[in-house]
């Protein structure tokens, strides 16, 4: 763990800017990988000296506030970090207060059966009722109302991503835009285009939000909000996982205003920054995980698709 640790980040400066993209990507990364560790230490029943997840934290002059837990299986699925510069150099105006970060799948005995549970949710687009959600958007908003928004990133990877995903739409759709990085966010085709094709389907949902919007003027409203919030994704062309969202953005305006009636999908959105890393890998360990996006010579291509 040290190792990796270190080969991550051994070129990283002193000081750090957080105006510095991989500096905001690897420090995101950073953050979610140690609520990954905070669920291995507590399975593994390791605590005090022998804990493991405190660097990836402490290293960028993080706090741990709190963490978040599952109420179904006990699990550590979340975390709060407060970001406590030791030096003014460090701190800028794009570094926050606070930090809440989200871990994805973790395939251990304990954690194992909820989670795979959660992401059958996310294909079912039932994601969003489920308690883990709740916790987390109860803890998203409490942060909102004591710092602010502007002063708070989101963050997650995988199933942690739909989480963020989900806190971060709902409180755009109130008007409240939190930055957000979210790494292999799960893409879930639409189940219409599977039975009648990706044209005729998008024919149809677009003709179904048409009449919509003669009658239901709340929704073109909320579309309009959700537009507004651009989140940072991050995702590889070899995961099928979340490698929808690479085409999904170059969209026809029939494709977008079906799109805009399928916003209650969760991973759908209008707007986002893009980054696609091109670097060469072929396995599904490798193009998933988490610790890609924390190696410093990546080949990224990066867009900004606005609605």
């Amino acid at each position: 763990m040290a190792a990796q640790k270190k080969d991550c980040l051994s070129d990283f400066p002193f000081h750090l800017k957080m105006s510095n993209s991989h500096h905001r990507r690897t420090i995101a990364a950073s953050l979610v990988n140690g609520v990954y560790i905070l669920e291995e230490d507590r399975q593994a029943r390791r605590d005090g000296p022998n804990a493991l997840a405190s660097p990836w934290w402490k290293f960028f002059n993080f706090k741990l506030v709190r963490t978040l837990t599952d109420d179904v299986d006990n699990s550590i699925f979340g975390a709060i970090y407060e970001f406590k510069p030791q030096f003014s150099m460090c701190n800028d105006a794009f570094s926050p207060d606070y930090v809440i970060a989200f871990r994805g799948t973790l395939l251990k005995a304990k954690s194992f059966v909820r989670d795979i549970k959660l992401d059958f949710e996310i294909i079912k687009n039932r994601f969003h009722l489920t308690s883990r959600c709740e916790i987390a958007l109860e803890a998203v908003r409490s942060i909102v109302d004591y710092v602010g928004a502007s002063n708070i990133w989101l963050t997650g990877h995988s199933l942690g991503s739909s989480i963020a995903m989900h806190a971060g739409k709902t409180m755009a759709n109130s008007g409240i835009f939190i930055n957000s990085f979210l790494f292999n966010p799960p893409f879930v085709p639409c189940p219409i285009e599977k039975t009648v094709g990706k044209y005729v389907s998008n024919v149809v949902k677009a003709g179904v939000y048409i009449l919509s919007m003669m009658g239901d003027r709340e929704r073109v409203f909320s579309y309009d909000s959700l537009s507004e919030w651009t989140p940072y994704l991050f995702v590889n062309p070899s995961d099928y996982i979340c490698s929808g969202y690479i085409g999904s953005f170059g969209a026809t305006f029939i494709e977008k205003l079906a799109c805009s009636f399928s916003l209650d999908r969760l991973h759908l959105i209008p707007s986002a920054y893009l980054t696609v890393n091109v670097t060469s890998s072929k396995e599904l360990r490798e193009v998933h995980g988490i610790n890609q996006w924390l190696k410093p010579n990546l080949q990224l291509e990066t867009n900004l698709h606005q609605y």
